[in-house]
């Protein structure tokens, strides 16, 4: 009997699929998708981050890995479910070395996406669960080493008497949760950061900044926040929760530390970082190095013509300090995303005289109508309410190739277009202008093409559509002199201070910096896909490029993302470092050619 049930009908699928690549016969488990199928593959068959899309691309990974890979145990987990025609199963499976988790779509039979993602080494289990290590000693012993005298050693040895496997530069989130991965793997791992504490990267910027994602999206690894925590957290609570993360998690964090320079020896496989820790140079030797520098580079600060003779202020959005010296002043912010937005919207509130010049269309969306059609179905206390976990949303959200994104992600925004088409008429009306992305597809495309050009909407857009928020839309800066802006179509804008709210370069601008630009350009640039779209020109590469994963330059990683791609994608860089610590073989399949240098 054919089978009937979407249970089933997975179960059959996956047999089938286990039997094919037991026999080694390629173009029978290519069969089992369709013409149009994805695979998306999270390590486990590849050491790396990799979509194929198509046949073609599906067998020829499979010629390349499946001998070494050695995979088996495919089992569901679970019961599959059916919607529209297309059946989802989540399922197991393990390889040579590690244990891996799925989801499989089925339409029609056939494979449409499948996801497999490594979970954990076979034999270098996590110590949790039935792993959690005893914490005492039982017995008597003369030699007894407390676990705080075991972690004041470990803290005054390593990067002293001791190297540490992994160098984490950059102590934000990214950084901070990427060590406590490491940690929970035993790979030695040290974070340097030039600030005083663990959270000041948040603490120290203007002080109305908050999360604009919810809380249900921003856990980090192991220690979700509790239940009680602000749905949209405050800086300076994110900022003291990252300073008690790093304590409670035991992590190597150096602060007061910067990183002066580094290189890599190709034939001992060494790095060489030259640092100054509290005004004094130590010089570190890790195997590999991470940049844990957010998704973000060195900031973008034009050069306008005249700029030097500018009397007020002026300065980057990174280096605000809030709207408190500026009431009564007159304030041009050049830029209309979300920084532009929150220190438009601080200074309005603190009596400034604002101008927000536009040059560009911004997408914008309201924070509520973002929870409601985008984030809400896996990123609530309805989706909890409903059995999807913070886990089970990342892998479902990961399971999606992002060639297929932007159709799941155009329906969401077409109903916020329609439900909140006042509110866009009337910041339509005050001149602003809008988009919503180059093919309808909202934000989260906008965010992984290019890392700007929106605003999550908590207030500002009001002020902005009433005029409270002055506007220059359309118009770009032509020069800036003694007291003023003149824009580019002759008119004038007095200021007092001057706000650069222009992003940041690429991530690689910081590899640049610390090691050199030859390895920056051996890299190239980081972030997006490749869509040919406005700043993320093709070709078409299908992984966020350079990110959680091989680079061009041997031992050398980029972390980093907002809170919910940090907390993901952690665990596998993680998993990646941990097997080369252990000597397992990680040989990398499809890593990415170089076709932007920034």
């Amino acid at each position: 009997m054919p089978a009937s049930t979407p249970t089933q009908q997975a179960e059959q699928w996956l047999a089938d699929f286990d039997a094919a690549l037991r026999a080694g016969d390629i173009p029978r488990a290519t069969a089992l998708f369709r013409d149009d199928g994805y695979w998306r593959d999270l390590v486990a068959f590849t050491w790396n981050l990799k979509t194929l899309e198509g046949h073609a691309e599906i067998a020829a990974m499979l010629e390349a890995t499946l001998a070494r890979t050695a995979p088996g145990q495919w089992q569901l987990d679970g019961e599959a479910s059916e919607s529209d025609g297309v059946i989802e199963a989540w399922f197991t499976f393990a390889t040579g070395v590690a244990t891996g988790k799925g989801l499989l779509r089925l339409k029609a039979g056939k494979c449409w996406t499948l996801l497999t993602t490594m979970q954990a080494l076979e034999a270098y289990p996590e110590p949790r669960g039935h792993n959690r290590p005893k914490g005492a000693e039982h017995g008597a012993n003369k030699a007894r080493e407390t676990w705080r005298e075991a972690r004041e050693r470990e803290a005054a040895e390593l990067g002293i008497t001791s190297q540490p496997y992994c160098l984490i530069i950059g102590g934000g989130q990214g950084g901070i949760g990427l060590a406590a991965r490491l940690r929970q793997m035993n790979v030695p791992t040290l974070v340097i950061d030039k600030h005083d504490r663990p959270g000041d990267a948040w603490r120290k910027r203007y002080k109305s900044l908050c999360l604009h994602d919810p809380v249900w999206y921003d856990h980090l690894p192991y220690l979700p926040f509790p239940d009680n925590w602000p749905v949209f957290a405050p800086k300076d609570k994110i900022g003291d929760w990252l300073e008690m993360y790093t304590r409670v998690m035991e992590l190597n964090y150096w602060s007061n530390t910067e990183c002066e320079s580094a290189s890599f020896d190709e034939a001992s496989g060494e790095w060489t970082v030259k640092v100054m820790r509290d005004g004094e140079p130590l010089t570190l030797k890790p195997k590999q190095l991470v940049l844990a520098t957010g998704m973000s580079g060195v900031p973008n600060v034009p050069h306008f013509p005249g700029a030097e003779e500018f009397a007020g202020e002026q300065h980057h959005s990174s280096r605000h300090p809030g709207p408190d010296a500026y009431r009564g002043k007159q304030v041009v912010v050049i830029g209309a995303n979300n920084s532009a937005h929150d220190i438009c919207a601080a200074l309005w509130e603190n009596d400034a005289d604002v101008t927000m010049v536009q040059r560009s269309s911004t997408h914008i969306v309201k924070s509520d109508s973002l929870m409601q059609h985008a984030l809400g179905p896996l990123y609530s206390e309805e989706a909890l309410a409903n059995g999807i976990t913070t886990d089970k949303a990342d892998l479902i959200f990961a399971s999606i190739p992002y060639r297929l994104l932007p159709d799941f992600q155009r329906p969401a925004f077409d109903a916020i277009r329609e439900q909140d088409a006042d509110f866009y008429r009337r910041l339509e009306r005050a001149g602003f202008l809008l988009d919503f992305g180059a093919d309808d597809s909202g934000l989260f495309l906008k965010y992984l093409r290019r890392g700007s050009g929106y605003y999550i909407d908590v207030g500002a857009s009001e002020l902005v559509a009433s005029g409270e928020i002055k506007l220059r839309s359309g118009v770009d800066v032509a020069c800036i002199n003694r007291h003023s802006v003149s824009l580019s179509d002759g008119s004038e804008l007095p200021a007092d201070l001057i706000v650069y709210a222009t992003g940041y370069g690429s991530m690689n601008g910081w590899a640049a910096e610390i090691i050199s630009q030859e390895v920056a350009d051996k890299v190239g640039k980081c972030w997006g896909l490749g869509s040919d779209t406005p700043k993320d020109p093709g070709p078409w590469e299908g992984e966020l490029r350079n990110m959680w994963k091989p680079t061009q330059q041997p031992a050398l990683w980029f972390h980093g993302g907002n809170l919910h791609q940090s907390r993901h994608y952690s665990h596998y860089l993680a998993l990646q470092l941990k097997a080369r610590l252990e000597g397992i073989e990680t040989p990398v399949y499809g890593l990415q050619p170089v076709h932007h240098l920034a």
